[in-house]
C-alpha cells in the first residue's frame, strides 16, 4: 500500500486492470509509467476485419503464474491472417529484445488484443488455478472484435469463457494466436515488474520479476516480504505464518 492507502499496483493501470488496444474512433494511446498503452487508437485499414475472415480465433496465455510476487498476467490476440507476424514463438523461448520487437507488432498487426492484471489480493483469495481460469475469461471478454473461439494454452479450458474454446497443451509453441497472447501477456507484466521495483527496493523484482530465484529467495529471508508478495505461496506463507512481519 502507498501512504494514501491506495494500491501501488493499481496506480500504475488504469480502472479494472486491464489495457488492450481495439479498433476505436480516433482515440490517442496513452501510456502508464512502465510503458504499457491504456487506449487503443484505430487500427490501420489493414488490420480490420474482413467479410472473408470466416472465422476468428483468440489465442490465450497467461505470464507470471508461477512467482512469489506480483500479479497475474493473461492475454488474448487476434490475428489478422492478412497481416502475418514472423517468429512468432513461446515467449520463454525468446529473448527480451526479441518479445519487446514481436510485442510491438502484435500491437500493430493483430485485430484484436486485451490483456488482464489479476491482482495479488485474488490469487490469494480464490487460488493461482482459480485466478488463471478467471484471468482468460476475462481477456478474451476484453476483446472488441468479438472471437468465434478460443484457443488456450495448457490443458484446463475455463468454463466461463464467452465463446466455444479449446486447450491445447503447448499451444504457445504451436499455434501463433497462443505465441502472441504470451508474448503480450509477459512483455506487459515484466515492464510492470520492473516499475514496481522503484516502489519496494532490495527485492531485485527488475531482474527476477518475482520469480523465487536465489537472489529473490535470499532478499525475502533478508528483508521479509511486501504487499506483492503471494501469501499463499511458500516460502511466502511460512514467513507469514511465523509472524516475521505484517
Amino acid at each position: 500500500m502507498l501512504p494514501d492507502g491506495s494500491d501501488e499496483v493499481a496506480t500504475l493501470l488504469p480502472p479494472s486492470s486491464e489495457v488492450g488496444t481495439h479498433p476505436g474512433d480516433g482515440a490517442a494511446i496513452a501510456e502508464m509509467p512502465c510503458g504499457i498503452p491504456v487506449a487503443g487508437g484505430p487500427l490501420p485499414p489493414g488490420a480490420r476485419p474482413s467479410p472473408k475472415i470466416a472465422r476468428l480465433v483468440a489465442g490465450v496465455d497467461e505470464a507470471g503464474r508461477g512467482p512469489l510476487a506480483g500479479p497475474l498476467a493473461v492475454a488474448a490476440v487476434i490475428l489478422n491472417p492478412r497481416r502475418r507476424i514472423r517468429g512468432l514463438d513461446d515467449s520463454k523461448k525468446l529473448t527480451e529484445a526479441r518479445r519487446e520487437a514481436l510485442y510491438a507488432q502484435i500491437v500493430e498487426r493483430a485485430l484484436a488484443w486485451h490483456v488482464v492484471l489479476v491482482e495479488v489480493e485474488e490469487i490469494d483469495r480464490i487460488n493461482i488455478y482459480q485466478a488463471t481460469m478467471a484471468g482468460m475469461c476475462r481477456a478474451v471478454a476484453g476483446l472488441q472484435v468479438a472471437a468465434h473461439e478460443a484457443w488456450v494454452d495448457g490443458n484446463q479450458l475455463p468454463k466461463a469463457l464467452p465463446c466455444p474454446g479449446r486447450a491445447i497443451v503447448g499451444g504457445d509453441a504451436l499455434e501463433p494466436a497462443i505465441s502472441a497472447a504470451s508474448i503480450i501477456a509477459k512483455v506487459t507484466r515484466d515492464r510492470l515488474m520492473h516499475a514496481l521495483d522503484g516502489h519496494h527496493p532490495g527485492y531485485g523484482f527488475a531482474n527476477h520479476k518475482g520469480y523465487s530465484t536465489p537472489e529473490h529467495l535470499a532478499a525475502l529471508r533478508q528483508l521479509g516480504p511486501c504487499p506483492l508478495h503471494r501469501r499463499s505461496f511458500a516460502p511466502v506463507k511460512l514467513l507469514h505464518d511465523q509472524g516475521t512481519l505484517f
